[in-house]
This record gives C-alpha cells, structure tokens and sequence, in this order.
C-alpha cells in the first residue's frame, strides 16, 4: 500500500463519514487524537482547501489573551488525512531542533527530527512530519506541540 493523500477534491468539503472512510483503522487513534486536543488546549481549525497543497488541511492553534486583554493566536501544526493514518507536521527553525531533541520522546521520533530536511525558500525552516496510525504516537505530538506553545 503506497501512501495516498486524500482529500485532494477542492470541491468535496470534508465531512466525518470520508475521514473515517479514509483513516480506517486509524480512525479510532483520531477520535482519541481530537478529543484529546481539548485537553493541550488546542483548538483544530475548520477544514481549508489551499491550492498551494492541493488538498484540504486543517491547523493546531495555541489560542490565550494576554494580561492585557489581547487576544493572541500561535499555529502549532498542520493536520492532512492519508489511506490508513494521519499526518502532523509541525514547522521549527534549525536553531531549535537540539532543543527538540531533549525532550521526552520516542527514539523513531527523535530520528524524524535528526533526519529533517531544510525547506522553503530560505531553507530556514525544517519539518518534523509524524504519520499517525496507533495512540502510542499521540505522546510525541502532544509533547512537541507543548514546547511550540512554550516558545517565544
């Protein structure tokens, strides 16, 4: 089985019934990984078509006010949904990756991290994309998501 994105259709918005089609025996992993968000307070935005990815995605959002009143908003990560898992990929700059390295996370997920590639234009960024297919994987998403809460 080859890794097959889904929700590719710009006009097919999507809905519960093709996610859990798609995810199959992941589906239960991310109920657990949604109910689960609330918990990191976490919201998960709406599904958004982008034409650059040709496909729908949705974003992990950090949301607080400040002491002062304001309201303030981080994007932590970007969610896709795949034939028989789903995928997180957060976005570091290469002065953190050390950093992430330290924290309490599995050996494979540290290898993620050592083995990322640059990109973008000025090869400044890199991702540490994490395809979910088992609740065992949830604690390295939850605990990278909280040092990208936690950075300034």
């Amino acid at each position: 089985m080859g890794q097959q994105q889904l929700l590719l259709d710009p006009n097919a918005k999507p809905t519960g019934k093709a996610i859990a089609e798609g995810l199959g025996s992941a589906g239960k992993t991310y109920i657990r990984f949604l109910d689960e968000l609330k918990e990191q307070d976490i919201s998960l935005m709406e599904w958004r078509y982008y034409n650059d990815a040709k496909s729908w995605l949705s974003k992990g959002e950090y949301k607080w006010t400040t002491p002062r009143g304001a309201n303030k908003v981080k994007p932590l990560f970007w969610l896709s949904i795949w034939e028989g898992f789903f995928k997180v990929a957060f976005f570091f700059p290469e002065k953190l990756l050390t950093e992430l390295q330290s924290l309490s996370i599995s050996g494979e997920m540290k290898e993620i991290i050592t083995s990322a590639k640059p990109m973008g234009k000025t090869k400044r960024f890199f991702p540490i994309t994490i395809d979910i297919k088992n609740i065992k994987q949830l604690k390295d998403v939850y605990a990278i998501a909280q040092f990208k809460k936690e950075w300034k």
